[in-house]
């Protein structure tokens, strides 16, 4: 009899070449296929000669290699191609098999998808799955979420082949239903966005306030790897500046105008949809669109003055202060992340384990540091936790970096350096624990121009009221609502 594989998988670009890499070097055999068939004999003859692979040319051979229930993976490029694909895997499906989407999809799709999948007599998951080209081959981070009858069913093959920390638990465990495992590889992206933002703002005012080279900061940024702030971000920055080509700075040749492929943008709307402040997130969006501005940007420079930066103090103790404004913003850009899972989980019924996302994220994803184990430890001690900031640790952690924090901001600033992220990050946490902002003049502007209503701080919560501020309005006022 023809052996069987394990797993199929559709797509043999990059992360889908070193994933079924990484699955058959754990004793699965996984069958192939891919839109250009070339591509396929090229894989089956290349790097995966001798190997346990079954090379496929259409979606029908590559469902009829696999046992049952049928597990058919998809790596394709999000939108429009997923939807296209499933249509051709359903025909060759019995019920129960499952079809799984690896890509990089926005979560109202996996929603609608595993309702249309299920509909069918099928199972559907989407799941992140994170770490790049290296981590799908070594060991990624693993984010499922769609039909909770699917899980016993991959469980064994996506625990296996996704990363360990080092009391061997992987960075994989199922998420929650529908597109919950996509909305947390969303909102884990959206923090990628957010940490690498702040890391160039910190080297933004090392180089530009500090006169710092290249050298230098490769120096501080290996020490720093070494504490509170190690993690994969740090450790890819600190080998980036110290990279050379022909005796140049490989950096220094880059032109500075960043891309991006949505997720952080999804991110930022998402949070604007539940009523949550991801301010430091959409200001490292907004910090990629403003850089793309190049030319633009170019002829400001020349039509715009603001200070010569000009550093004058201790050099040292300011490289500390740096290193702690980008750790107390670092757990702001968490604890906004969290915030926004916690608001979406009650909008969408979905049941997240916030302590086990934290251990998913602890290895083989972007955002792996050892500040996750504080994250899982917090909201293991209290499951309910409203705010990451609000947990002794962190407490203790962003309170003693205030004076730091607030020396490099308020430098910035008189120096003329942009640090979107690193003000806003210091601007949310003043707001957070401000008992009283000035939303009550905000409200009392509302409804002066539109007779919008406020409440009373003497009155209970929910009772409306309307003031006749000109005396020329009448009693009648618009209803209340949140858009």
């Amino acid at each position: 009899m023809e052996k069987l594989a394990d797993i199929g998988l559709i797509g043999l670009a990059v992360m889908g070449e070193n994933l079924v890499l990484n699955m058959e070097s754990h004793g699965y055999t996984v069958a192939v296929f891919n839109r250009t068939t070339a591509k396929v004999d090229k894989f089956v003859n290349g790097r995966g000669a001798g190997k346990n692979f079954i090379g496929t040319h259409s979606v029908e051979e590559l469902v009829k290699s696999l046992k049952r229930p049928r597990k058919v993976m998809m790596l394709v490029k999000a939108g429009a191609a997923v939807d296209s694909f499933i249509d051709q895997i359903l025909p060759h499906l019995e019920p129960g098999d499952i079809i799984i989407d690896g890509g990089n999809t926005h979560y109202p799709d996996t929603n609608r998808r595993t309702k249309y999948v299920e509909e069918k007599g099928c199972l559907y998951i989407g799941t992140g799955v994170s770490g790049g080209e290296e981590g799908a081959l070594l060991g990624p981070s693993i984010m499922p979420g769609g039909s909770p009858e699917a899980w016993e069913h991959v469980k064994d093959i996506f625990q296996d082949i996704s990363a360990k920390v080092e009391d061997g638990s992987p960075c994989c465990d199922w998420v929650g239903e529908n597109g919950a495992g996509h909305f947390v590889k969303m909102v884990h992206n959206g923090i990628e966005y957010g940490d690498m933002q702040m890391i160039c703002e910190t080297y933004q005012v090392m180089k530009d306030l500090l006169g710092m080279s290249n050298k230098e900061m490769y120096e501080v940024l290996a020490e720093w790897n070494k504490g509170e702030l190690d993690s994969y971000l740090i450790e890819i920055t600190r080998d980036i500046l110290a990279y050379e080509e022909n005796g140049e700075e490989t950096v220094d040749k880059i032109l500075d105008t960043a891309g991006q492929k949505g997720t952080g943008k999804w991110t930022a709307v998402a949070a604007l949809d539940v009523g949550i402040p991801l301010t430091l997130i959409g200001e490292a969006v907004f910090a990629r669109t403003l850089s793309a501005q190049k030319d633009e940007r170019v002829r400001a420079s020349k039509v715009l003055s603001g200070p010569t930066p000009n550093f004058k103090g201790d050099k040292k103790a300011f490289i500390e202060d740096l290193r702690q404004a980008l750790f107390a913003s670092k757990i702001v850009s968490y604890a906004q992340g969290y915030v926004l899972m916690k608001a979406a989980a009650a909008e969408y019924g979905w049941d997240l384990n916030n302590g086990g996302i934290a251990l998913m994220w602890r290895g083989g994803c972007i955002i792996r540091s050892v500040f996750l184990d504080n994250i899982k430890d917090a909201f293991d001690k209290n499951p309910e936790l409203e705010n990451l900031m609000l947990d002794p640790f962190f407490k203790e952690k962003i309170e003693g970096a205030q004076a730091s924090w607030r020396r490099v901001i308020s430098a910035a600033i008189e120096n003329g350096i942009p640090t979107p992220a690193l003000a806003t990050a210091l601007n949310y946490f003043d707001g957070y624990r401000t008992e009283r902002l000035p939303a009550n003049l905000l409200q009392a502007q509302r409804d002066y121009f539109g007779a919008h209503t406020y409440e009373r701080i003497d009155k209970p919560r929910g009772e409306w009221f309307h003031t006749n501020w000109t005396g020329r309005g009448g009693d009648t006022a618009s209803s209340t609502y949140n858009a």
